[in-house]
């Protein structure tokens, strides 16, 4: 498997929730399988099969956090000096000329992008575009909606 680009907050982050699955979530499930075996006839125990599925969603999800932690390429923006330009990790201020409307990005991998908290992943369009460039610069870029133009103002790496 390739090594998946995590910022280090978002390794961080998967971290803390496989840290809760395991000490959490794990004993709690595991609580309501014996607790729900105790109630008898488990052919027809509803609160059984529930536990046990929520089981098996859990445990399919500790394994997928240990994968992507064991694959990952953790990068931390603040040790590399990119001298102004736009890479991975980058936090990036832009005004859209078209609306005039200032958005701020963080380009991450893709398991961290989240777009309302202004975290957009590597590979979607807007972060390709910007890869690369530097404060003053603008990047035309083909979106969904067709192209259009971006000035960027600002480049931090936090």
């Amino acid at each position: 498997m390739n090594q998946i680009p995590l910022t280090a907050k978002g390794a961080e982050k998967l971290r803390q929730e496989l840290e809760h699955l395991k000490r959490v979530e794990r004993p709690r499930i595991i609580e309501s399988i014996a607790e729900a075996r105790a109630h008898g006839d488990l052919k027809e125990n509803a609160e059984y099969h529930a536990a046990r599925e929520q089981q098996s969603f859990m445990e399919g999800r500790i394994k997928e956090i240990e994968s992507k932690l064991s694959n990952a390429q953790i990068i931390d923006i603040t040790k590399i000096n990119a001298n102004g330009r736009i890479i991975f990790g980058t936090t990036v201020d832009i005004l859209a000329l078209d609306t005039n409307e200032e958005i701020t990005y963080q380009i991450v991998g893709e398991d961290e992008a989240d777009s309302k908290a202004g975290l957009i992943s590597i590979t979607a369009p807007i972060a390709r575009g910007l890869i690369g460039k530097y404060e003053g610069d603008i990047a035309k870029i083909q979106t969904p909606g067709g192209t259009r133009e971006f000035e960027i103002l600002g480049v931090r790496y936090e």
